[in-house]
């Protein structure tokens, strides 16, 4: 498998492209779900919603973390998360600006 060429595309494709691949997996989409149903929760609940190991839902909120739609916080031995607000709403221009461009399709 080849190396991909970033330096191919565009700032905005990259944008595009790596939100789409941090809401590419369902799992996450439901982690998204719960979170923005509960406002803010604790990693433990989590797994007590989404029926996945420890370390598959860790590696899942850190992909979401990395793309800046869940954000973090330690007390203690509990780490709380939460929607990243300003990031999500960025990334819902963003895609309703990628599906906008549809009307400019002929």
């Amino acid at each position: 498998m080849g190396v991909t060429k970033t330096e191919a595309y565009t700032e905005r494709q990259l944008r595009r492209a790596n939100l789409c691949k941090a809401l590419g997996h369902p799992a996450r989409i439901a982690i998204l779900e719960h979170l923005l149903a509960a406002d803010c929760c604790i990693c433990q609940d989590l797994t007590g919603v989404i029926d996945l190991s420890q370390p598959t839902l860790s590696r899942h909120l850190l992909v979401l973390r990395e793309a800046g739609l869940i954000c973090g916080t330690v007390k203690g031995n509990s780490r709380s998360y939460c929607i990243g607000r300003e990031r999500w709403e960025i990334a819902r221009k963003e895609m309703s600006s990628f599906f906008g461009e549809l009307s400019a399709c002929k």
